[in-house]
């Protein structure tokens, strides 16, 4: 009805007091707070249409004739502002497009995602709980999911050992002095934790490890032969979110952060960032991620620095990723007011855009912290110093791989690889516990089903747990010492030898399949 009549949809444009006097007249509370909220030299817009006024930045289309097909998806509770002290609302979401066709694929993807959510992946698979009773936004990692999650970062520090990373380890807590030299007390308070009093001083939760990672760097005086210098940590750093916000792994209070900071002279800048990009793409890809939006995000008008800084710095981003063959978009004036920096979104299996890599020039930390090395010339220079994540947080990028293959994970990466069953724990089991005990020998994850339950469902537990391979033996592979063998992806792969099997798993393990 509301299409059909195809009302004109009007925009206005109103002073303060105007917009104040209008929302009061409407006994709109919560518009009034926005508006309170709003900067004094941004832009105050309503749009209308057919007697019903709305605070908006828009835009919108010209009338509701335009609109195509929407539906209404779902109504959810969210507090106001995402902050659980304030009242509950009911949250209504709905979509729109131009065609039913492409309403009807959005709903196939929106049910598709739903199946892949993987906060109910988590419960199901064992992975990862989030309790109230031990905090909104922490995480507890189960058994299955401590093994996917030290795969993780095994792999994590082998890959930057390889390419001459230090491996760096950082207390949780630091005194206020520290924070107040890096400014985050000045700038980033409201999303830290309260502090805690010891002896007289303040100390934080850490929100970050860059200042503890340049205090490593100015234990000692440092020449220019030593640089470019690579410290890695996973460290773990707390925000304060408002419990409105969370999201399952995705977003969290407290989280582990794949950091570095390289700190290089101006002559290293444009190697180093090819090389960084380089590496986060690798790393991205052995994950089976190939589809990449790539942003440079430029100069700012509240930047500092010099105009010498920021050249150099967005030109080895350009460069950079040119030089890695990616396409890229500028986000003209969308860096942060210390630096331009480089951010990787990956795509995933159902389309979606996921955030993962960033690659961040700091003007502002060397300064604060009066950063130095000694030049080939003997004297004092200040270096330039690069924040880098390629995960983002190993939290996220979980949530994100297990949305991605909606559970099924690589086999190197599953928590258990292999599920042996025996038909008949009596009559099968030496031969199970045998075959278990050479798989394990070469490092495979094998589990051993002896429940005294039927066969079909302890193959269906096995699937609906998502095990790469199932295992089956009865008294014919007993008898040849062979193994019968399903794969999740491939389906039944009939007989096997063991050392066969064994060679076909390590294979593609070492390959990251």
């Amino acid at each position: 009805e509301i299409i059909r009549k195809n009302y004109p949809i009007f925009r206005k444009e109103l002073d303060r007091e105007e917009a104040i006097r209008l929302f009061s007249e409407l006994k709109e509370k919560y518009k009034l707070d926005i508006i309170n909220r709003i900067d004094e030299k941004d832009i105050i817009s309503v749009y209308g249409q057919d007697g019903f006024t709305d605070l908006c930045r828009g835009p919108h289309v010209p009338s509701t004739g335009m609109v195509g097909e929407f539906k209404l998806t779902h109504v959810a509770g969210a507090y106001w502002m995402g902050d659980s002290s304030k009242p509950m609302l009911q949250r209504i979401y709905g979509i729109a497009f131009w065609s039913k066709e492409e309403l009807e694929e959005r709903l196939r993807l929106y049910e598709e995602a739903k199946k892949r959510d993987h906060r109910r992946l988590g419960k199901e698979l064992e992975l990862f709980l989030i309790e109230d009773e031990v905090g909104a936004g922490l995480v507890l990692w189960l058994p299955k999911g401590a093994i996917l999650r030290k795969t993780l970062e095994d792999y994590w520090k082998e890959e930057h050992i390889k390419r001459g990373y230090q491996l760096v380890y950082t207390p949780h807590v630091g005194n206020a002095k520290l924070w107040q030299t890096s400014g985050h007390l000045d700038y980033y308070r409201p999303n830290m934790f309260s502090p805690m009093e010891i002896e007289n001083e303040e100390y934080f939760v850490k929100p970050m490890n860059c200042p503890f990672h340049i205090a490593i760097y100015k234990s000692k005086v440092r020449s220019y032969k030593e640089l470019p210098l690579k410290l890695a940590e996973l460290g773990t750093v707390y925000r304060y979110e408002m419990s409105g916000v969370l999201h399952g792994l995705m977003r969290v209070r407290g989280f582990t952060q794949d950091d570095a900071h390289i700190i290089c002279t101006p002559e290293q800048v444009e190697g180093v960032i090819e090389e960084t990009l380089q590496f986060a793409i690798d790393m991205l890809r052995s994950f089976g991620f190939e589809d990449f939006k790539v942003y440079i995000s430029t100069k700012p008008e509240d930047a500092i620095g010099s105009q010498e800084q920021w050249q150099l710095a967005e030109g080895a981003l350009r460069k950079a990723v040119e030089k890695v063959g990616l396409e890229y978009e500028i986000d003209e004036g969308g860096g942060a007011f210390y630096g331009p920096k480089i951010d990787v979104k990956i795509k995933d299996a159902i389309g979606r855009l996921w955030q993962c890599s960033t690659i961040q020039f700091d003007f502002n930390l060397p300064e604060r912290f009066d950063m130095e090395y000694v030049g080939p010339d003997n004297k004092r220079h200040r270096p330039y110093m690069i924040h880098r994540a390629i995960f983002g947080s190993i939290e996220r990028f979980v949530g994100v791989l297990l949305e991605h293959y909606a559970g099924l994970l690589p086999l190197w990466l599953s928590p258990v690889q292999v599920k042996i069953i025996p038909i008949s724990p009596e009559k099968h089991g030496d031969y199970a516990r045998e075959v278990e005990g050479r798989l394990k020998e070469k490092g495979i994850r094998v589990e051993l089903d002896m429940r005294d339950e039927r066969l079909n469902a302890r193959i269906r537990d096995a699937e609906l747990q998502k095990v790469p391979y199932v295992v089956v033996l009865g008294d014919k592979e007993v008898e040849s010492k062979s193994l019968s063998v399903r794969s999740k992806k491939e389906g039944n792969l009939g007989t096997m030898s063991l050392e066969n099997f064994e060679q076909m798993l390590l294979d593609k393990i070492r390959s990251k399949q």
